[in-house]
């Protein structure tokens, strides 16, 4: 699972910085990409796969 994450934000990082560097592309696109693409969705999946682990803590 770690493994997959770190491979998923790596992605969502590059595609970022190809939208920056873009001629069309902008900061705030990057920044909301990576927000939207990559921490929103590893926070959730995250939250999911950690519950069972607060459950027996």
């Amino acid at each position: 699972m770690l493994l997959v994450a770190i491979a998923w934000i790596y992605v969502v990082l590059m595609v970022a910085v190809v939208e920056a560097t873009s001629p069309r592309g902008t900061l705030l696109g990057a920044f909301f990409t990576l927000l939207l693409y990559g921490v929103m969705p590893l926070a959730i999946v995250g939250y999911l796969f950690m519950s069972p682990a607060r459950k027996r803590a």
